[in-house]
C-alpha cells in the first residue's frame, strides 16, 4: 500500500498540517489531487510519498482522482515552502499559493487551442469538387482554397471566409482531417524585434569576467545610472545558458516589465518568459506552463516570479535590490532577496543584486564579505551625470512666486520644449491635493474606515481614500460649518498635469501613476507613447524613477521629496536618496547633456547636498554611523507585533494579553532587547479595523531565538475576530 503526504488547500493555523491518504494509482510527488476531507471534497498538493503511516488504515481516507496529469510542483518549490514556513512562519497551503497561478486552483483558466483544418486526400478532394454543380460556388471555393493550403488553415478563417455550411458539408462526406494545436499566449508577442549584441565596455567586461569568475557566488553590482548593468545580466546569462542552465530576473516594478522583457526577446527569442500580476489569466497560465516544461529558460517578473517553477537555475539577478517592493508586507509576508537567497543555495548557483542605490544592508554585507562588490562608476556612453540645481523654495516664495514651479525649472523647462527634447516631472503623490480641509473650522474629510485623509481626484470629480478606494463626491462647503471657503492641501500628480498646462498650452503631456494605470498594458503603452515622443513631458510617482531608458530625457525635475525625507521611518533618510539618485538618473541618457531640477524647502539637508554629487560612499558612511549609534538595522533587528479588529476593545485586550507575554520574554532573554514598547499604529485604523503594535528592537544574535518564541506567543494566544501579525524588519510600520 501507497501512502500520499497531502496540504489540502485551506489556508488557515488550525489546518496547517500534513494529512495522510491512500494512493489507489501511481501518481506523482507534486501533483495536485481532489480528496476527501470532513463532508467536502477539496484541492490538495501531494508532498511525499511512503509505504506506511502511522494512523491506522481504517482511519485513512482515498484520494479521490488527480486533477492535472503530472507534477505542478517542482521538489525544489517544495523545499522552498519548508523554508518559508520555518524562516517567515508562513502556512504550506499560502506557499503552494505562491507557486501556483490563482485562476489554475480555481479551474476558472485552461488552455487554448487553435482548430486546423486540411483534406484528408488532395486527390479525393478535387475529385469531389469537380462534381459539384455550378451554383456551388461557396463549397468549390472552399475546396479549392484547401488544395492550395493542404498543409492546413484555421476553421475560424475558413468559417469567416466561406461560412460554417461549407466546411460542415465536407466534414459529413469524410474530406477533411481536423487537428487541434495548442496556442500559447505569450504576451506582448507582436512586438518582439532582434537586437545584436553590443560591444562591452572595459568596465562592463570586467564584472562580467568577475562574476563568472566564481559561478555559486554572491554579488553586489553598485553601478550608477547609465552604466551598463542590464548588458552585464545579459552577458552572465548568456553564459548561463550555454552551459545548459536557466536563469531568473527580477524587476521591482510592474511598468519595467515590458521595456526589460522586450530586451531580453530581442536577445534570447523565446526562451524568455514573464510573470507579474498585469498579465491576463490566460497569459499568466501559459507562461507559467511554459516554465514548468522547460520551454522557457530566462524568466523575466516582479517580486512574486521568484516563486516560479524554473529548474536548474544557474543565476538568479534581483535588480534595483533597494526598493522597498521587493518586501511583501501583506499575508504572506516574505523578503524576496531571502527567497533568492535559498533559491541560489538549492541550485548552487549565482545570485546577483544590482543597484545604483544599494540599501544600506546590502552594501555592509559586501564590505563584510559576504557579497562580492562589484562598482560599476561610470556610464557606458561616456557622458557624466546630469548635474543636480537644488532650488529652495522657501526662497521662490519670499520672491513672490508661490506657483508649484521654481523659475530656474520652468526656464528649463522652456528649453526643453524649444530643443525638441523630453522632461520628465517626478511627483510621489497621484490625484489633485492630498488633503482638502475648511479654512473657517478646520474640518478636514477623512475616510470613515480609515484614520486617514481623503485625496482629491479632480478628473474623476471625487474624494478618495488611497487605503481601501473609497470614494466621494467633492463638496463645495464645509459639512460642518457650511463655509465655502475650502482650502486643498499638497498637490499631485493630477494638479501638475494641470499647471503644465497653463504654462504651456500647446504642449503634449502624459501622466504615470496608479490612477491611469489600472488597465491591463497601461503602463507600457503610455512609455511607449512617450518613448514614441507623443509627448513631451511625463508627470509621474515612483513609477518614472526606476530604470526606464528614454534618449530624449534631457531635463527632470523633483518637485517635492521633503514629504518622504520627513517621515518617521529609520529608513526616510535612505529612501530619499535612492529616490533623488534614481529619478536624476532618468537625464542624458543618450548623447545629451542632462539637467535636473530638484525643489525643497530644505535645501542644505545633507541628503540633497550628497545626492547632488552621487556621493553614495558619503551617503553610506554619514548613515550607517547614525544607524550604528542609534542601534537600527543592520545593527538591530525590528519586530512588531501587529494586532488589528473592528472591535477597538477586543483590539485592546490583544493588546494587553501579547504585551504581558512580550514582557515575560524579556525577563527571560534581558540582553536581547535594545527598545520595547506597546501603542497605538500611526495609522490607528484601516478599512474599518483599528490597529495597535508592540514594537521591539533586537540584538542580531538574539533574532531567531526571540522570534520562535513570538510565533509560539501567537499560536498560543489567537483571539477570535483579532487578526495579528509578526513583522520582522518591516519598511512601512505605519
Amino acid at each position: 500500500m501507497q501512502i500520499a503526504k497531502v496540504i489540502v488547500d485551506i489556508a488557515s493555523s488550525n489546518i496547517d498540517k500534513i494529512f495522510d491518504y491512500i494512493l489507489d494509482e501511481p501518481l506523482a510527488v507534486g501533483q495536485r489531487v481532489l480528496v476527501p476531507f470532513g463532508n467536502r471534497k477539496i484541492e490538495g498538493y501531494i508532498i511525499s510519498i511512503v509505504s506506511e503511516s502511522s494512523l491506522d488504515e481504517s482511519k485513512l481516507k482515498h484520494i479521490i482522482a488527480p486533477l492535472d496529469p503530472g507534477a505542478v510542483i517542482t521538489t525544489e518549490q517544495l523545499s522552498l515552502a519548508e523554508f518559508m514556513k520555518n524562516r517567515f512562519y508562513v502556512g504550506y497551503a499560502d506557499c503552494i499559493r505562491l507557486f501556483l497561478p490563482p485562476e489554475l486552483r480555481s479551474g476558472k483558466v485552461s488552455d487554448v487551442f487553435k482548430t486546423i483544418i486540411k483534406p484528408k486526400n488532395v486527390t479525393e478532394i478535387k475529385a469531389y469538387g469537380e462534381t459539384l454543380k455550378k451554383n456551388a460556388t461557396a463549397v468549390r471555393g472552399l475546396i479549392e482554397f484547401l488544395v492550395d493550403n493542404f498543409n492546413g488553415v484555421e476553421q475560424s478563417f475558413l468559417n469567416k471566409k466561406f461560412g460554417n455550411t461549407p466546411l460542415k458539408r465536407l466534414k459529413e462526406l469524410d474530406l477533411i482531417d481536423i487537428d487541434y494545436l495548442h496556442v500559447n499566449r505569450i504576451p506582448y508577442n507582436d512586438e518582439i524585434t532582434t537586437k545584436k549584441e553590443v560591444i562591452l565596455t572595459p568596465l562592463q567586461q570586467k564584472a562580467v569576467d568577475t562574476i563568472l569568475s566564481d559561478t555559486n557566488g554572491k554579488y553586489l553590482i553598485h553601478g550608477i545610472t547609465g552604466s551598463g548593468k542590464t548588458e552585464v545580466y545579459m552577458n552572465v546569462i548568456k553564459s548561463v545558458l550555454n552551459q545548459g542552465k536557466s536563469a531568473m530576473v527580477l524587476v521591482p516594478e510592474i511598468s519595467l516589465t515590458p521595456q526589460v522583457l522586450m530586451n531580453f526577446r530581442a536577445r534570447f527569442g523565446e526562451q524568455v518568459a514573464l510573470l507579474h500580476s498585469g498579465l491576463s489569466a490566460g497569459e499568466r497560465f501559459d507562461e507559467w506552463k511554459r516554465i514548468l516544461s522547460g520551454d522557457a529558460k530566462i524568466v523575466i517578473g516582479a517580486r512574486s516570479a521568484v516563486f516560479c517553477p524554473i529548474t536548474n537555475l544557474g543565476v538568479i539577478i534581483i535588480d534595483e535590490e533597494h526598493d522597498s517592493s521587493y518586501f511583501s508586507e501583506s499575508h504572506p509576508r516574505y523578503v524576496t532577496s531571502m527567497v533568492a537567497e535559498n533559491r541560489a543555495k538549492y541550485n548552487n548557483c549565482m545570485l546577483i543584486l544590482g543597484s545604483a542605490t544599494p540599501s544600506l544592508v546590502s552594501y555592509s554585507k559586501a564590505l563584510n564579505g559576504e557579497y562580492k562588490l562589484v562598482e560599476m562608476l561610470e556610464r557606458v556612453n561616456g557622458q557624466t551625470l546630469p548635474a543636480i540645481n537644488i532650488i529652495d523654495m522657501g526662497r521662490e516664495v519670499r520672491l513672490g512666486n508661490n506657483g508649484i514651479f521654481s523659475n530656474a525649472l520652468q526656464v528649463e523647462l522652456e528649453k526643453c520644449i524649444k530643443a525638441g527634447n523630453q522632461a520628465i516631472l517626478f511627483i510621489n503623490r497621484r490625484g489633485f491635493a492630498s488633503f482638502v480641509q475648511c479654512r473657517e473650522c478646520g474640518w478636514v474629510a477623512k475616510c470613515p474606515d480609515c484614520d486617514v485623509s481623503l485625496s482629491l481626484h479632480k478628473e474623476e470629480n471625487v474624494l478618495k481614500c488611497h487605503y481601501c478606494g473609497n470614494k466621494f463626491r467633492v463638496f463645495n462647503e464645509c459639512p460642518e460649518c457650511h463655509s465655502d471657503n475650502i482650502k486643498y492641501g499638497s498637490i499631485g500628480t493630477e494638479r501638475v498635469v494641470e499647471e503644465i498646462h497653463k504654462l504651456f498650452p500647446d504642449v503634449k503631456v502624459l501622466r504615470l501613476d496608479n490612477d491611469v494605470t489600472k488597465t491591463k498594458d497601461a503602463h507600457k503603452n503610455i512609455l511607449a507613447k512617450f518613448r514614441a515622443k507623443e509627448a513631451q513631458i511625463l508627470v509621474g510617482t515612483q513609477m518614472v524613477a526606476k530604470g526606464h531608458d528614454f534618449p530624449s530625457v534631457t531635463l527632470v525635475g523633483i518637485l517635492e521629496t521633503d514629504l518622504a525625507l520627513y517621515q518617521s521611518s529609520y529608513l526616510a533618510t535612505e529612501k530619499t536618496f535612492a529616490l533623488v539618485t534614481q529619478v536624476a538618473g532618468r537625464a542624458g541618457r543618450a548623447d545629451k547633456n542632462g539637467v535636473v531640477i530638484l525643489q525643497s524647502y530644505s535645501p542644505n539637508h545633507y541628503v540633497y547636498q550628497m545626492a547632488k554629487n552621487y556621493d553614495y560612499l558619503a551617503f553610506f558612511k554619514k548613515e550607517i554611523n547614525i544607524r550604528q549609534v542609534t542601534k537600527f538595522p543592520p545593527f538591530s533587528v525590528i519586530v512588531r507585533i501587529l494586532l488589528t479588529s473592528e472591535e477597538n476593545n477586543l483590539a485592546i485586550q490583544a493588546l494587553k494579553v501579547y504585551y504581558n507575554n512580550v514582557l515575560s520574554l524579556k525577563d527571560k532573554y534581558p540582553n536581547a532587547f535594545i527598545y520595547l514598547n506597546k501603542m497605538k499604529s500611526p495609522l490607528s485604523r484601516i478599512m474599518k479595523k483599528y490597529r495597535y503594535q508592540i514594537i521591539m528592537r533586537l540584538e542580531p544574535e538574539f533574532e531567531q531565538k526571540v522570534v520562535n518564541e513570538l510565533f509560539n506567543i501567537d499560536r498560543e494566544n489567537k483571539q477570535k475576530n483579532v487578526q495579528s501579525f509578526i513583522e520582522v524588519n518591516a519598511l512601512d510600520l505605519r
